[in-house]
């Protein structure tokens, strides 16, 4: 048979067996060898989480642009070299020159660890693509335990990146190293490709991909993902599909300097009225985006689709009071599911220029700036909704008459991603029966991880999302946290994956 043929026939069956499960819903003991891992793993939970811990320790913060966190995030990526190493891993950190930031300043990108272990041809190799660079965080932004100390009360692990996503990233090495630990022959061919700017827009790994396209990942058959959450706190899950994001920044300028309102109110045309109103046309209080043609391109949702989201299991009164919202727009699970996945979503996120400090101050911003995002779903395209961003808003400020400035940029433009009919995602499917004894839910994440669609578009090699996080671990928040029983369990899941695959491939 035609190899093509092979590979469309193989994903053909492991679609089918994805969505019907049928022969897979009765899930068998883990074999001898996966047991004598398992029981590893269990034996060693202490040690994993005190190596979690000197992770999260290190304020690898991408997104704040100073020396200090630059440093750091050498430090932590330094330290994921080592650990590899260590392992037996083939490591080469390729270094990315500067990030040139507003005002002249620059400062290093932290390399990119690309690392390999195995290169047996009879085997399946997997890459994992994980980060290891966090959001901002600090205790008196409302943290219960200092952010860089990760600590355990009642089996949650607080600490930022403990989840996002240094806890799923060792889960992959916890799985790695008892395999070399027990001296077990590795099932699969393992690669690594660990970043530290993810949070700040994965700064160069586009044009890195691009060029090790046919040297590092030549030899690589599957691409595999852990940076997403379940939508349970027990329940494990397969993520299928994410929306794209088209991220944009609105400015209205009067001039630099702001003004005295008892000397300027009432005689000029306020920036901040303009940017409110540019704003508030956006989107209606029903979640409606109200900027012409944005739905024309959103692909019809079918029948079978429909199925999928009956199928999924959601407590929607639990998901309602762990969000800690009083309503929510949407009534039934169905209908919460598919405006968090297949219908595009808009959000205002903030305003430059305008004064948020405690106590009054009675000034005019001279000058403001409104920045919001919309998530998009199959089958829109970033170059039209910025388009019909662009147009609407300039519509709806050339009818106000103000003698303001207003200018609009897209600065992030990230398309939707899904992948389902692929051999991986039935390997993993099997491995969290092994694991979980429950058949997982087949969902789609409302968020964007742009890695995916760059893989796909670039590599052209089979991608797949399989989280650990619970729904409920604050991911970007305030007390972000990964259960002990998540990271554990979800080093067992990675170990009885590579099994899996080794049969199927």
């Amino acid at each position: 048979m035609d190899p093509k043929l092979r590979r469309m026939a193989s994903s053909f069956v492991a679609l089918l067996l994805l969505l019907e499960g049928g022969m897979f819903s009765s899930f068998p003991p883990p074999s001898e060898p996966l047991d004598k891992v398992f029981q590893y793993i269990d034996l060693h939970q202490d040690e994993f989480v005190q190596t979690l811990k000197e992770w999260v320790a290190i304020e690898s913060d991408s997104v704040q642009p100073v020396p200090h966190f630059r440093q750091e995030l050498f430090r932590m990526m330094a330290a994921a070299a080592h650990k590899l190493q260590r392992l037996g891993a083939g490591v080469d950190c390729v270094h990315l020159g500067s990030q040139q930031l507003p005002g002249g300043q620059s400062l290093p990108i932290p390399p990119i660890v690309l690392a390999h272990l195995g290169n047996d041809p009879k085997k399946p190799t997997v890459c994992f693509y994980g980060h290891l660079d966090v959001q901002p965080a600090q205790q008196d932004d409302g943290w219960l335990t200092d952010p860089y100390t990760l600590t355990e009360v009642d089996g949650k692990l607080y600490g930022r990146g403990a989840t996002d996503n240094k806890g799923p990233v060792l889960a992959w090495i916890n799985a790695v190293s008892t395999f070399r630990a027990l001296e077990q022959d590795l099932p699969v061919n393992i690669k690594f490709i660990l970043e530290g700017m993810e949070e700040a827009g994965s700064v160069a790994l586009e044009e890195l991909i691009r060029k090790e396209k046919d040297r590092f990942f030549s030899s690589v058959d599957y691409i595999v993902i852990s940076d997403n959450l379940w939508l349970s706190k027990r329940k494990p899950a397969l993520t299928y599909g994410t929306r794209g994001n088209s991220y944009f920044v609105v400015e209205v300028k009067c001039r630099d300097q702001d003004f005295h309102s008892g000397t300027f109110g009432g005689i000029l045309n306020e920036p901040m009225a303009d940017l409110v109103a540019l704003l508030g046309s956006l989107v209606d209080s029903s979640g409606h985006i109200l900027i012409p043609g944005i739905y024309d391109q959103v692909a019809p949702i079918t029948e079978e689709e429909k199925r999928m989201y009956e199928a999924i299991d959601l407590d929607l009164e639990q998901y309602r009071k762990t969000s800690q919202v009083e309503q929510f727009l949407f009534d039934t699970k169905e209908e919460i599911l598919m405006h968090l996945w297949r219908y595009p979503s808009l959000s205002i996120h903030g305003i430059e220029g305008a004064y948020d400090e405690p106590g009054i101050k009675t000034v005019i911003p001279g000058r403001v700036t409104g920045k919001f995002s919309i998530r998009l779903v199959p089958h829109m395209n970033v170059s039209v909704v910025e388009k019909q961003v662009k147009q609407h808003l300039e519509d709806v400020f050339s009818k106000r008459n103000s003698s303001n400035q207003m200018a609009i940029s897209m600065v992030v433009g990230v398309q939707p991603w899904s992948n389902i009919s692929d051999t991986q995602y039935l390997a993993a499917k099997r491995a969290i029966g092994t694991v979980f004894g429950t058949e997982p839910d087949m969902i789609q994440d409302g968020s964007s991880i742009p890695i995916a669609k760059i893989f796909q578009d670039i590599i052209q090699k089979s991608v797949m999302m399989l989280p650990l996080g619970a729904v409920d671990d604050g991911e970007h928040s305030q007390n972000e946290k990964i259960d002990r029983w998540n990271y554990i369990e979800g080093s067992k899941l990675f170990a009885a994956f590579f099994v899996e695959m080794a049969k199927l491939h």
